[in-house]
C-alpha cells in the first residue's frame, strides 16, 4: 500500500515537471485543438486546456486546427479547474508593448476607427485602444459611416504608460503629414524636373498649382508657345497637368512652373521652317491698330505691320479689311529667334506699283481720281487700286483762302488734277487742283493797280486785320495798322468797307489793303 502511494506521488512529480512554468498576466503560445460555433479550445501545455470565446478573434473564419496563436494567461485555474486565456487581451497587450517600445508623444501611428463614443471615437492602434476627441478628429462634414472601420494616421498627443491610455489627434497628424510631404517635395525638386500638379486657382497673370503639398506658379507667359489673352484659355480649376520646374526658392517658398516647356520649342528650328523670303499661309489671330498677327504654325505667330499690308500709304481701318480666322498668304521678311518675332508682309507678294509710278503719272500730266479722305492740310486722292496722291490746301485755289479742304472738295468726289511731283522712294505723289487753270495773279496785278479804291465785303475780323472779298474768288487783307481800332472793332461779316490797294504780291498771291483812303 505504501509502495503504491509512493509510486503515485512520483508520477505526480514527473507530470508537474512536464508542465510549463506559466504565470498569470503572461503572453504565451498555444495550439488550437478545437473550434466550435462559440469557442476555440487552445492547448498551452498546461494540465488543462483553455477556452476562448470565438468573438475575440477578428477573423474567425481563418482559424485552423493545429494553428499556433498567442494568448494571455488571465488565471491558472477557474472554479472548474481550467486555465483562463484571452486572445483579445493578448493582442491589446502586444499592441501596447509595441507602442511603448517604438512610440513617443508627437509620433505618428496608424489606427482604425472602431466606434463612436461620447466626446469622440475609439481607435484601434496595434490592437490596443486609443481615444480621439472630436475636437482633434478633423472629420467635420463627414458622416460616421464614411469613416468607421477605416484606417488613418494619428499623432500621439498624450500617452499614459501606467493606465495604458492614448490620446490621439487626426488634425495634428494631417498637419505633420503635410509638413513632412512638403519637406520631402522640397528635397526632391530639381530644375527641369517634370511633375503632375492640380490647378487650384486662376488669376489674370497665371495659375497656382498644387504639386502635392506645395504650390507653384504657372505664369501666363509659360503656358503656351502661342500668344494667349487669359490663362483660362489653356487651363481650368481642377485640371491635372504635367509641368516643368523652371526655378524654385525654398527659403521664400516660391516655385516657377512651365507648361509650354513640356513640349519642344517650335522656334528652335524656325529658320528652316520659315526661311526669309518664303511665302506661307497663316491664320489671322489678332487685329490691332498697328498691324495683324498671323499664326503660321502652333506656337508661332508673326506680325504684318500696317505699313506692309498694302502699297497704299494710308490704311483706313484694319478691322474692315480683316477678320479673326481669315486665311492669308504672307511673305517672311525677317526672323528674330531670340526675341521670338517674325516680320511678315502681304504687299511684298504684289508688284510694287511705285516702281512704275513716275512713268504712269508723269509730272504735268492731267489725271482723274476719287477723293478718299481729308486732313487739316489737304485731301487724299485715289489714283488707282494701289496708288494715291495728296492735294495740299495751298494747291486748291489760286485766290481763295482755304480754311479746310472740305470747303472745296467732298469725300467720294471724282475730280481732275495735275501731277506736280512723284517721289517713288517715299511713296508720295503731289497733286494740284488750281493748276488746271492759268495763274490769274499777273492779270490781278494789272486789274488792281496800287492806289485803286474799291468797296469790299467784310469776311472776317481778326487781331491782325480784316479779311475782305474784292470779287467772287479774290480776297484781300486790310492790315491792322491801316484801319482805326474803333472802326475795326465795329465791323462784322457782310459789312461794306471802302479800301485802297497798297500792295499786290504776285509771287505770294496776296493783296494788301488799307482803310485809310487819304
Amino acid at each position: 500500500m505504501e509502495s503504491k502511494q509512493q509510486e503515485n506521488k512520483k508520477m505526480s512529480e514527473i507530470y508537474n515537471q512536464t508542465l510549463k512554468d506559466i504565470k498569470e498576466g503572461q503572453i504565451i503560445k498555444g495550439t488550437i485543438v478545437g473550434i466550435t460555433q462559440k469557442d476555440v479550445l487552445v492547448d498551452v501545455g498546461y494540465k488543462s486546456e483553455g477556452i476562448i470565446p470565438l468573438i475575440e478573434f477578428s477573423n474567425p473564419k481563418e482559424l485552423k486546427l493545429n494553428q499556433e496563436i498567442e494568448v494571455l494567461v488571465e488565471a491558472k485555474e477557474d472554479e472548474d479547474g481550467r486555465i483562463m486565456l484571452s486572445r483579445e487581451k493578448a493582442e491589446k497587450l502586444k499592441g501596447w508593448q509595441r507602442i511603448v517600445n517604438n512610440t513617443k508623444e508627437g509620433d505618428l501611428v496608424e489606427g482604425r476607427i472602431k466606434k463612436k463614443v461620447k466626446g469622440g471615437y475609439i481607435v484601434d492602434v496595434y490592437g490596443t485602444e486609443g481615444f480621439l476627441p472630436i475636437s482633434l478628429s478633423s472629420f467635420r462634414g463627414v458622416s460616421d459611416s464614411e469613416i468607421m472601420s477605416k484606417s488613418y494616421k494619428f499623432q500621439v498627443t498624450k500617452m499614459n504608460k501606467l493606465r495604458r491610455s492614448l490620446i490621439l489627434s487626426r488634425r495634428d497628424a494631417i498637419q505633420k503629414e503635410r509638413e513632412e510631404t512638403k519637406g520631402k517635395l522640397w528635397d526632391e525638386l530639381k530644375v527641369g524636373q517634370k511633375r503632375i500638379g492640380l490647378i487650384k486657382s486662376i488669376t489674370d497673370f497665371g495659375a497656382f498649382i498644387d504639386l502635392g503639398g506645395i504650390d507653384g506658379l504657372l505664369h501666363i507667359t509659360d503656358m503656351s508657345w502661342s500668344r494667349i489673352s487669359h490663362p483660362s484659355e489653356v487651363v481650368a480649376i481642377g485640371d491635372k497637368i504635367e509641368v516643368v520646374v523652371l526655378d524654385f526658392d525654398k527659403k521664400n517658398a516660391k516655385i516657377s512652373l512651365g507648361l509650354k516647356q513640356v513640349t519642344l520649342d517650335p522656334w528652335q528650328d524656325i529658320e528652316n521652317k520659315f526661311p526669309v523670303g518664303s511665302k506661307v499661309k497663316g491664320k489671322v489671330v489678332n487685329i490691332l491698330p498697328y498691324g495683324i498677327f498671323v499664326e503660321l504654325d502652333k506656337g508661332i505667330e508673326g506680325l504684318v505691320h500696317s505699313s506692309e499690308i498694302s502699297w497704299q500709304k494710308k490704311i483706313v481701318n484694319l478691322q474692315e479689311m480683316f477678320a479673326i480666322g481669315d486665311l492669308v498668304e504672307v511673305q517672311v521678311l525677317n526672323i528674330d529667334k531670340e526675341a521670338k518675332r517674325i516680320s511678315l508682309s502681304i504687299r511684298q507678294l504684289e508688284a510694287n506699283p511705285w516702281l512704275e509710278a513716275e512713268s504712269k503719272f508723269p509730272i504735268g500730266s492731267k489725271v482723274s481720281g476719287k477723293v478718299r479722305g481729308f486732313t487739316d492740310y489737304g485731301a487724299f486722292m485715289e489714283l488707282d487700286e494701289n496708288l494715291e496722291g495728296m492735294i495740299h490746301v495751298s494747291d486748291m485755289s489760286w485766290t481763295k483762302r482755304v480754311a479746310h479742304p472740305h470747303d472745296i472738295l467732298r469725300k467720294g468726289q471724282k475730280v481732275e488734277v495735275i501731277v506736280l511731283a512723284v517721289d517713288a522712294q517715299n511713296r508720295k505723289i503731289t497733286l494740284g487742283l488750281k493748276q488746271l487753270i492759268t495763274n490769274p495773279w499777273p492779270e490781278i496785278a494789272q486789274k488792281y493797280p496800287i492806289g485803286t479804291q474799291i468797296e469790299a465785303e467784310v469776311l472776317q475780323v481778326s487781331s491782325f486785320g480784316v479779311f475782305v472779298k474784292l470779287e467772287a474768288e479774290l480776297e484781300g487783307l486790310v492790315y491792322s495798322g491801316e484801319i482805326s481800332k474803333e472802326q475795326q472793332e465795329n465791323l462784322k461779316p457782310a459789312d461794306k468797307l471802302m479800301v485802297r490797294i497798297i500792295k499786290v504780291d504776285v509771287n505770294e498771291m496776296k493783296v494788301g489793303l488799307s482803310a485809310k483812303l487819304t
